[in-house]
């Protein structure tokens, strides 16, 4: 590891209403970050993920929310990790590298020699430490947390190719057309505080060009619906392509799990994820990883109930999320059909009633149940 003076500052990129409207109707009350996985606010997780680091000084949340819907949320996560979390707002998009470059003072008021930053929608194992230790043994401006997926499913994402003797980043492409590898970009990064002035080089350069269009005002009609703002700048085509073969990147690649959290089916697939993670134990109501007889119940495998939820005799629940104060009547045949439905806060569930592949949309939404034959 490095010199134990390397201080350590984490910005995770949280999003806004505006984003991630394929995780609705989960995210129409609740703000998608605070949705729970495995009985945890979706952001915990990479937050716990970076409480591991060492010399962590500061966490940030970067997002478009208004401030008071975290508010309660950083106050209580702070006490219990014992870190500094702290959310900050954009005035306005500014790209997934822009928005880091908007805060940059903020952020390196501790004078960081390395900054972590997420996606808040990336379920994972979080090998943050020992990414850490290969991002200063490589010695570069940055380091890409990638991992090897299917062939057939590898254009959805970023693809790279890496050096595999140096595991330098060599080339770098965003949803390619065509196969490039089977190694894709996993939304975590490590980087030193040299990424800023990358970003304001790409800032300059944009504004170099925009100044030059200007002599010419056929060139300047013929740009301007195509040219981005110049502090609009984006990590993995401004910032990841460009710079890849330069000796400035290098990827460290996750034995672990990872997935996206983009649709609300996948969340429960990334809830089994977290609850089967047994170096990670979240403190709910009840979780389940594997089926467990609790008469006059059958719960199981990878359910997750919140406090308050009030569960009928006879019900079988299979790879549930239960968020508070649901209820659930009592229940017979449970030999449901593959299907996903999601269950609002304001609907019941009467005696005897089987629901398979329904959606019931409301103001709020409060559970969502996955039942497997």
């Amino acid at each position: 590891m490095g010199s134990s003076e390397e201080r350590v500052v984490a910005v995770i990129m949280v999003g806004g209403p505006t984003k991630g409207t394929r995780f609705r109707p989960l995210s129409l009350n609740t703000p998608k970050p605070l949705f729970p996985l495995a009985g945890q606010p979706m952001v915990h997780h990479p937050i716990s993920g970076c409480k591991r680091i060492p010399n962590l000084a500061q966490i940030y949340l970067v997002g478009f929310y208004e401030e008071r819907e975290f508010a309660l949320y950083v106050s209580s996560i702070s006490s219990e990790l014992r870190v500094p979390v702290r959310y900050l707002k954009e005035d306005k998009p500014h790209g997934s590298a822009g928005g880091l470059y908007n805060f940059r003072d903020l952020i390196m008021e501790d004078n960081p020699s390395h900054i972590v930053l997420l996606n808040c929608d990336v379920c994972c194992s979080f090998p943050l430490p020992e990414m850490l230790e290969a991002h200063i043994r490589y010695g570069g401006m940055g380091t890409i947390l990638v991992i090897k997926v299917s062939a057939e499913s590898a254009s959805q994402f970023g693809e790279l190719v890496a050096d595999p003797v140096t595991n330098e980043l060599l080339h770098y492409t965003e949803k390619p057309e065509t196969f490039v590898s089977d190694l894709i970009n996993c939304g975590v990064y490590i980087f030193t505080p040299d990424i800023f002035t990358a970003i304001q080089g790409v800032s300059t350069q944009r504004k170099e060009r925009a100044d030059l269009r200007r002599l010419s005002s056929f060139e300047a009609l013929q740009s301007a619906t195509r040219s981005l703002p110049k502090d609009f700048v984006r990590l993995d085509q401004d910032i990841l392509s460009p710079l890849a073969g330069k000796k400035q990147l290098y990827t460290y690649e996750t034995m672990g799990f990872w997935e996206q959290i983009k649709t609300p089916g996948m969340s429960l697939k990334c809830s089994a994820l977290y609850l089967s993670d047994t170096s990670s134990p979240f403190p709910i109501f009840w979780q389940v990883g594997m089926v467990q007889r609790v008469p006059p119940l059958l719960i199981g495998p990878n359910v997750s109930i919140s406090a308050n939820a009030r569960i009928g005799a006879g019900v079988r629940l299979i790879s549930c999320i239960i968020l508070d104060d649901v209820e659930i009547k009592a229940g017979g045949d449970y030999n449901a059909k593959l299907g996903i439905t999601i269950l609002g806060e304001a609907v019941a569930v009467e005696d005897e009633v089987v629901v398979v592949n329904s959606m019931s949309s409301p103001t709020r939404l409060s559970m969502l149940v996955f039942r497997r034959k």
